[in-house]
C-alpha cells in the first residue's frame, strides 16, 4: 500500500457515480485522511453531480479495509489509475476503470495483445479456429486477452496457452469469483502461464448482467485489434466491436464465422457477417493477423504448420466435455 492510504479503493466503491467521476477524485485528493472528512454535498460540489445513492463514508471506508484485507489474503493486487503500473492503453478510454484488481502479473505494455470474443455457444468450425487462431498467434509470441466466458473466449485461452504463452482474461466478478465454475481450470492455467486475470470490481463482487458489457471495454482497451470470431445478431462480442470502434482500434472477423455449417442455419453468425458487410477484414489464420500487424517473426513461420492438429482435436474434447 502506497501512501495514499485505502483512498483509491475507497473511491473505487462509492456507488452510483461513473469511471470518469472516480478519476477526477483520485486526482483530486493526496490522501485518504482528506477525503474521509468529505461530506456527500461536498462530494457533489466537487464532482458537480448529485449522487442517486446512499454515500455512507465511514462504511465505504470499512468495507475498503476489509477489501484490503481479503486481497491480501487472497493472493489479488491492485492498481490505481495513479499508479505507474496502470496499462497504459486503460489510460486512453473515456471511461477507464479508477482501479484494477487483479491475480497474477500485469500484462507487459511493450507487447501488444490480440483481443478475441465470441458467443458461448459457437459452431465447431468456430470453436476449432479460435483455439487455431489463438495457437498460431502464441507462437509468435502474441498472447491473447479476452473474457473467460464458455465458447469463443475459452478456446482463444486454450489455444493461446497451448502455445506456452501468458494468457489474460477480463472479468466481470471478482478475481476470486471466477465465473463460470467451470472454467475455474481455464483461470489456474492463465495464472499458472504468467498471465493475469484482471477486473475492475472488487473481490467477493459476484457476475451480474450489466457487469459483462463494462468488462468488454477493458477487453477492447488491452488489445491493438480485436477478432469477433461468431457472434449472433445480438451478442456480447458485438458491445466489444461497438467498445473497439470508439476506441480506434481494428476489428476483424474469423472466416468461420461467416461460414455456412454443416448442420444448422446461419443464425448464430449473423452478427460476424454483419461486421463484414460494414467492411471489417475477414482473418483466415495467424499469418493474417501478422501480416496486417507487419510483424516479421521469419519467413519459416506458418501458422497452420505450427499449428498442432492433435492439440486441436485435444483441445475440443476437452471443451465439450466441458459443455456437456
Amino acid at each position: 500500500m502506497n501512501n495514499r492510504g485505502l483512498l483509491d479503493i475507497i473511491i473505487s466503491l462509492i456507488p452510483a457515480i461513473r469511471p470518469v467521476d472516480r478519476i477526477y477524485l483520485l486526482q483530486k485528493f493526496d490522501g485518504e485522511d482528506d477525503f474521509i472528512l468529505q461530506s456527500k454535498r461536498e462530494i457533489e460540489k466537487i464532482l458537480n453531480i448529485r449522487i442517486h445513492s446512499g454515500f455512507d463514508i465511514d462504511g465505504i471506508r470499512a468495507i475498503a479495509e476489509k477489501t484490503a484485507s481479503v486481497c491480501m489474503k487472497r493472493s489479488i493486487h491492485w492498481v490505481s489509475y495513479n499508479d505507474a503500473e496502470y496499462p497504459p492503453l486503460l489510460r486512453e478510454i473515456y471511461d477507464p476503470p479508477s482501479v484494477i484488481f487483479y491475480k497474477g502479473k500485469l500484462p507487459n505494455p511493450e507487447k501488444p495483445l490480440l483481443g478475441m470474443v465470441g458467443t458461448r455457444k459457437p459452431s465447431p468450425e468456430s470453436a476449432a479456429q479460435a483455439f487455431s487462431i489463438g495457437y498460431g498467434v502464441g507462437q509468435a509470441g502474441i498472447s491473447v486477452v479476452s473474457g473467460l466466458a464458455l465458447g469463443i473466449d475459452a478456446m482463444s485461452h486454450r489455444g493461446n496457452l497451448t502455445a506456452g504463452i501468458p494468457g489474460y482474461a477480463v472479468l466481470g466478478s471478482g478475481a476470486d469469483e471466477v465465473y463460470p465454475s467451470s472454467n475455474k481450470p481455464l483461470a489456474k492455467l492463465i495464472l499458472d502461464s504468467g498471465g493475469a486475470l484482471l477486473t475492475e470490481y472488487p473481490p467477493g463482487s459476484r457476475p451480474a448482467r450489466w457487469t459483462f458489457p463494462a468488462r468488454n471495454r477493458i477487453i477492447s482497451a488491452l488489445s491493438r485489434s480485436v477478432i469477433i470470431v461468431e457472434a449472433p445478431a445480438k451478442s456480447g462480442a458485438l458491445i466489444t466491436a461497438d467498445f473497439s470502434l470508439q476506441h480506434g482500434k481494428e476489428i476483424w472477423v474469423a472466416s468461420s464465422g461467416l461460414q455456412q455449417q454443416q448442420y444448422g442455419s446461419l443464425d448464430n453468425k449473423m452478427g460476424t457477417i454483419k461486421l463484414a458487410s460494414e467492411g471489417a477484414d475477414i482473418i483466415y489464420s495467424a499469418s493474417d493477423v501478422l501480416e496486417k500487424w507487419k510483424m516479421d517473426f521469419g519467413s519459416s513461420f506458418d501458422a497452420a504448420e505450427h499449428t498442432n492438429e492433435k492439440d486441436i482435436i485435444s483441445s475440443m474434447a476437452n471443451y465439450l466435455q466441458i459443455e456437456l
